[in-house]
């Protein structure tokens, strides 16, 4: 089966990761998956004439209801969702935005939430298409690397020169930019930590947002922190990967029981939308 597969792609975001994994993992399956960047198009309109090209695509998918999802309004193969954040976070207060993600959960052949919440956030706020609705959780596994020292990382990166094993680290994972504000946190744990300096923030992710980035090294300096860094030599490429539940997703399942595709190795594994949880963190 060939699938057209839609996301926002910028550089060094979950978006841009989630969306290059779920593609491995349907090509995987005996599928031909053509990645595209949601931007490079201006109406439903152009997305289906790509649609009708030979040989056409015989399905779609879409991470966004709005920013992807519309695109796929007028195509006249079957296509699935995938919710993000934003859509329940942001746009769904919009009511431009909602009617039209409404109108494409309602043409959807089925819809992928993350989480039991962000389920529950959409039959709230959208029309209540919760029979199409499956939540496929996500997991975290990390391989060790064998080169990385987590307390010369702490060191050479000046959180502590001395009783490292003692430090209590909160690890916040995000790239520089507002729509992932950290600075909401750097207040309150400032001062938290001044009361009891084993206590360490650590936030690790690309600087994305240029000004943004100096907004965050001027407001963490004016507190006495240390501001953000390069990435240290061997710092932690652990080789993090996102796992999904039945096998990254269950897509093939969806994509085998709502498109009528067929892959070369089981793909029709995880058509019954089991809900049970993916591994916690290893």
């Amino acid at each position: 089966m060939k699938l057209l597969f839609l996301a926002c792609l910028s550089p060094k975001t979950g978006n841009h990761t989630t969306a290059e994994r779920i593609r491995s993992h349907i090509e995987s399956a005996g599928h031909t998956c053509e990645l595209r960047d949601a931007r490079d198009f201006q109406s439903p309109a152009e997305v289906a004439n790509l649609i009708s090209l030979n040989p056409p695509f015989e399905g779609a998918l879409a991470i966004h209801l709005f920013r992807a999802g519309r695109l796929l309004l007028d195509i006249p193969v079957p296509f699935g969702v995938i919710f993000g954040g934003t859509d329940i976070n942001e746009d769904v207060k919009v009511e431009q935005k909602r009617v039209v993600m409404e109108q494409v959960l309602l043409k959807a052949r089925f819809a992928v939430a993350f989480t039991d919440k962000l389920k529950e956030e959409t039959e709230l706020f959208l029309l209540s298409q919760s029979s199409k609705i499956y939540v496929q959780p996500q997991g975290v596994q990390t391989d060790v690397s064998e080169k990385f020292c987590w307390t010369e990382f702490l060191r050479s990166s000046g959180v502590c020169r001395e009783h490292v094993d003692e430090l209590r680290v909160f690890l916040l994972v995000c790239g520089l930019r507002r729509v992932k504000d950290p600075l909401y946190l750097v207040k309150v744990f400032s001062e938290w930590h001044c009361e009891n300096p084993l206590n360490v923030l650590v936030i690790i992710g690309p600087k994305i947002d240029p000004v943004f980035t100096v907004e965050v090294e001027t407001v963490v300096k004016s507190r006495g922190l240390l501001g953000p860094g390069e990435e240290p030599t061997g710092a932690p490429r652990c080789h993090e990967k996102v796992l999904l539940r039945g096998e990254q997703l269950g897509l093939r399942g969806h994509v085998c029981r709502h498109f009528g595709g067929h892959g070369s190795r089981g793909a029709c594994v995880g058509q019954g939308h089991p809900r049970k949880r993916g591994p916690s963190a290893a």
